[in-house]
């Protein structure tokens, strides 16, 4: 299996090679900022867009990152090593570096798609619905929350896609304590009424994922208007279908939800197809 790594400061290492120091922040608190993109033949998709955010999260934790275009040299020397025209995960990390005050770690890594993620794309996600706990405007309104920031404290969301397989479960739509849909621990929430292609307010603290910025943009395309509004997820039930997309992802159909069926949409290989992505 194919994999590269770069480190910022010393170019393509080895992938076993041991990079964070042992009081690495990164490491001990979670304290860093990360963006994945799915590299294409043409490059790292929509990487401005991935790199913006990447600032902003950075901004909203006081992460000192280095130049943009380190950060772009960085994903070059990674995509360099990588096979010609395979599809790949081009992962860019930054730390805030050690306990006593070090500088950031930042890093690039390239992996391949993992299979589980192509067979989403083909046959759909059985999902089901966990409590995040707080309702649907805490997070936006406590910055001590992170709500909207891609940060490497991955923890709960981790934990949450190891319930849903302990349930034999593909994944985890997040809902809020007032019973609001908000998203999934790695992917944005997307779902057609009619021809209004929707999805969370980020006014609630969800993650503004750029693949689903994509498809909302594009959403005219397909004869759609773009719109966000909250939704219970028992609504999701009479949609003309629902999604969970992401950069690695790309395009999933929930077919179920807490056991239920939800709409098979027509639009599905369309969707795909606005966001480039392979369909098998």
């Amino acid at each position: 299996m194919t994999r590269v790594l770069a480190v910022l400061g010393k170019g393509v290492v080895d992938p076993e090679t041991p990079i964070l120091p042992a009081d690495d922040l990164g490491v001990l608190r979670g304290d860093g900022v990360f963006e994945t993109m799915h590299l294409r033949p043409d490059g790292p998709w929509l990487f401005d867009a991935h790199l913006d955010r990447m600032e902003r999260s950075a901004a909203r934790m006081d992460v000192p990152l280095p130049p943009r275009a380190a950060l772009v040299e960085l994903a070059a020397l990674a995509r360099a090593e990588w096979p010609d025209g395979a599809e790949g995960a081009l992962r860019l990390v930054c730390t805030r570096g050690t306990e006593t005050g070090g500088p950031v770690t930042c890093y690039a890594t390239l992996n391949p798609i993992p299979a589980e993620f192509q067979r989403q794309r083909r046959e759909g996600l059985r999902i089901a619905t966990a409590t995040l706990g707080v309702s649907s405007q805490v997070r936006g309104d406590a910055p001590w929350l992170l709500g909207g920031v891609k940060s490497i404290s991955y923890g709960v969301n981790m934990a949450s896609q190891r319930w849903a397989a302990r349930q034999g479960l593909d994944d985890v739509l997040w809902v809020s304590a007032d019973g609001y849909a908000l998203e999934a621990p790695t992917s944005t929430l997307l779902w057609l009424d009619g021809d209004v292609f929707c999805t969370v307010p980020t006014s609630t603290g969800i993650l503004p994922g750029t693949t689903g910025r994509h498809l909302l943009d594009h959403a005219h395309e397909l004869g759609w208007r773009a719109e966000e509004r909250m939704i219970r997820p028992t609504e999701l039930e009479s949609t003309d279908g629902a999604w969970l997309v992401s950069s690695a992802r790309g395009v999933a159909a929930i077919k179920e939800l807490d056991s239920a069926k939800l709409p098979e949409s027509q639009h599905h290989t369309q969707l795909q197809q606005l966001g480039g992505f392979p369909s098998a």
